[in-house]
């Protein structure tokens, strides 16, 4: 670790203009890598202009994944971003919306703490934000904070952050904070020409409000050339060195390495006064290494209801990969949207798949698919694994074509069935509220000693997270049991059932927790590698 001799955290702000999606989150954590790299210690937080408390009750098709952290918070995709690439755990903090800054700050008004003042955006929302920031550094010491801030400069739901930001840099000096500004360079294939004008512009609307900033980082499609590059800093404010191209790359593991070489942690380290140590990423390099030069190909049908949207199943993708890389294969995901899965359909779709995945989710809109696909790699001994939703797909469809409970459900889609082997948890029975109350966060789970989940982790005390409300009903357990469907993983202080599985199969695993969301590049998740190995056994 680096020896901080001045003691003073660091504070690096990332925004956005031109367009939405241009990917703040991958460029946050690529610099937090490569300055973790160096030996400093890093964290990142998202802050999010929407007006909902968290992503939690959002539509998938709005937000993309709701990613859970180890305390439990429903939070933007972005921080699995940030723990995939530093392999370290976020917090409820790393995540704040605007919801929650004027919660907080009403709450306080309700209380009386404002001394009957006027409360306004400006000091008190800023205030709010201002103190939301400096937090995270002020419960564990960091050298470096980087805060993302959410949305495109010139949204009114960006201002008061802009306004935060700018009064950060008077507070704290300037060099003590930096400002990074990500925008899009246009190519126009009509004229064969990158335009710059948006992102001048986008600039001008940062200086408007206050803030100049310190370095630029160009999408682009085409490679920029040292005149525009020249030109952007000449008409920006910037130095020539600080305009960063970040062209597009075939995976996001690569971007690290790009922005290695066209060294913006070096500059970003020496706007801050920084020492620039050797950077450490040989681990990282073979890594995606491993991801663009596989020794072959499977593929993986994921099974879910958002299957045209990618990002609602991030976490899921990204394990993939991660996985695939530890197995020195490329996992090739076919999207299959469970409402199109049926009996009459299943074999033609489903067939030629090295293995299944049933993808987590609610209610009961494309269940009976899920159902449908489940049963076909349980009777045609293809690898399996069911996650959450998923796993409770497994348990309705064994009790129904094997136990012989026939209208077997979860009570989440029929309230009425005669057996509810899935049923609503005790503790979730009296709770009306959506928001943040199902149960969250991380859970232990011991698992049974030569089961396939015990063989992935190795070890037999594992904790995962999870975000439900419904579970495995253990009144039918011994008919699981009996039947051939193994409880293999429970939770020591609840006894809830925590993983399935049928040993009888060649790899068939269901689990009520989200193994997704603590897979990393440095420690890919041990079920995920265990069943993308299982895939490869029984395809190559």
């Amino acid at each position: 670790m680096v020896n901080n001799t001045q003691k003073q955290t660091k504070y690096i702000f990332v925004t956005g203009g031109v367009a939405s999606s241009l990917g703040k989150g991958i460029i946050a954590a690529s610099l937090a890598k490569l300055l973790q790299s160096r030996g400093y210690s890093v964290t990142i937080q998202k802050l999010d202009p929407y007006l909902n408390i968290d992503p939690g009750t959002l539509n998938p098709y709005e937000h993309g994944e709701c990613y859970v952290t180890e305390d439990g918070a429903e939070t933007d995709l972005d921080l699995g971003h940030y723990e995939r690439f530093l392999n370290t755990p976020t917090t409820q903090g790393n995540n704040v919306t605007t919801g929650r800054i004027y919660q907080s700050v009403i709450n306080r008004e309700r209380k009386g703490e404002f001394l009957g003042k006027t409360v306004q955006v400006i000091p008190h929302i800023t205030d709010e934000i201002k103190r939301r920031v400096k937090l995270l550094s002020t419960k564990n010491k960091f050298d470096v904070v980087i805060t993302e801030i959410g949305g495109t400069v010139g949204d009114i739901e960006s201002l008061p952050y802009i306004e935060a930001v700018r009064q950060l840099r008077y507070d704290l000096g300037s060099h003590n904070t930096l400002v990074i500004h990500l925008t899009l360079i246009p190519y126009m294939s009509a004229s064969g020409e990158l335009k710059t004008k948006p992102t001048q512009h986008s600039v001008k609307a940062l200086l408007e409000s206050g803030v100049q900033p310190d370095i630029l980082v160009l999408r682009t499609e085409k490679e920029l050339g040292e005149e525009i590059k020249k030109k952007v800093a000449l008409f920006c404010n910037v130095d020539s060195d600080a305009v960063i191209e970040s062209i597009d790359v075939p995976t996001i593991y690569e971007v690290p390495l790009r922005m290695l070489s066209q060294k913006l942690d070096i500059v970003a380290l020496r706007k801050l006064g920084l020492k620039v140590e050797d950077a450490k990423l040989d681990k990282w390099e073979a890594f995606v290494d491993r991801v663009k030069n596989p020794s072959c190909e499977v593929k993986i049908a994921l099974i879910g209801k958002y299957t045209e949207l990618p990002d609602a199943y991030k976490s899921i993708v990204e394990s993939f990969i991660h996985a695939g890389a530890e197995n020195n294969v490329k996992v090739r995901l076919q999207y299959v949207n469970s409402e199109e899965v049926t009996e009459d359909t299943v074999s033609d779709m489903l067939s030629d798949m090295g293995g299944i995945l049933v993808a987590p989710g609610f209610g009961g809109r494309g269940i009976e698919g899920k159902i449908v696909a489940t049963k076909f790699a349980r009777e045609s001994n293809i690898p399996f694994l069911g996650i959450c939703l998923g796993m409770q797909c497994a348990v309705i469809e064994f009790a129904r074509n094997v136990i012989g409970l026939k209208n077997a459900n979860s009570t989440e889609v029929d309230e009425r069935t005669p057996y509810p082997v899935i049923d609503i948890m005790e503790e979730q029975k009296n709770i009306t509220e959506k928001g943040g109350t199902m149960r969250l966060g991380a859970y232990p789970c011991k698992l049974t000693v030569g089961s396939k989940a015990f063989e992935a982790y190795g070890t037999e005390l594992i904790s995962e997270r999870h975000r439900h409300r419904y579970e495995f009903n253990n009144k039918y357990i011994n008919d699981y049991i009996k039947a051939g469907m193994n409880p293999v993983g429970i939770n020591p202080d609840t006894e809830l059932v925590e993983v399935v599985e049928i040993p009888s199969h060649r790899w068939f695993v269901g689990v009520q927790y989200h193994p997704e969301y603590k897979s990393t590049v440095v420690n890919p998740q041990p079920l995920f590698v265990s069943f993308v190995k299982s895939v490869m056994d029984y395809k190559l």
